[in-house]
């Protein structure tokens, strides 16, 4: 069964609390935190207060996701605001291997996100560095978009590349994964998927969350 990890993004901010006490009684593992600079996307979603926040409000692991431009500078601030897990991008990093290392270095496992429009060999040489490879399905910066068909093939490349590393790396999945195509996204060879508005758009979103972890 794959990690699910709600997507905070899709989240009503004015019920953040009642959102963080629905995922810790759900079937989530992780709670997935989007946070954009409108430089390295174009949008700005939220930063270091509310990260701070949601970590006293959850028990799960906080998955942050920095979709911003020199991740190496904020990297000790995000820590301390309890990221278990930080991403950082692949085409936002000129050294992504002291990236990576800076991360682990500082106690938290280390993702590296990775843009539809950028091939899968520009992270072959460190693969066995990092955690989890966050495979991008929409183009980054807004929530609701639809998933990219072609990612499948994507994450099955990747997912061999891993086992020719002899890896344990994770793979997760980000943006537009719904339950009607989720199950080809593990078959594909997922373990991680964030959900957004497939889970806080549900009716009731612990419902939502459940039929994911079942699939």
């Amino acid at each position: 069964m794959a990690i699910i990890a709600p997507s905070l993004l899709s989240a009503n901010f004015l019920k953040l609390q009642d959102a963080c006490e629905m995922i810790n009684t759900s079937d989530a593992e992780w709670l997935h935190l989007d946070v954009m600079d409108g430089r390295f996307v174009p949008n700005i979603s939220f930063g270091l207060p509310i990260i701070s926040a949601v970590r006293k409000a959850t028990t799960k692991i906080c998955d942050v996701h920095l979709m911003i431009e020199e991740p190496e500078k904020f990297t000790q601030a995000f820590k301390d605001a309890g990221a278990d897990i930080l991403t950082v991008h692949v085409e936002a990093c000129n050294h992504l291997h002291r990236n990576i290392q800076q991360i682990k270095s500082l106690g938290m496992k280390a993702g590296v996100a990775i843009n539809p429009h950028t091939p899968l060999e520009s992270i072959q040489e460190i693969i066995v560095d990092a955690d989890l490879i966050c495979v991008m399905s929409v183009n980054p910066g807004f929530g609701g978009q639809q998933f990219i068909k072609s990612t499948l093939t994507k994450i099955e490349r990747l997912k061999q590349m891993i086992l020719a590393a002899n890896a344990s790396t994770l793979i997760e999945v980000d943006g537009g994964v719904t339950l009607d195509n989720a199950k080809a996204i593990i078959n594909a060879g997922a373990d991680v998927l964030v959900a957004g508005n497939t889970v806080f758009n549900a009716a009731v979103p612990s419902d939502a969350i459940k039929m994911l972890k079942n699939l």
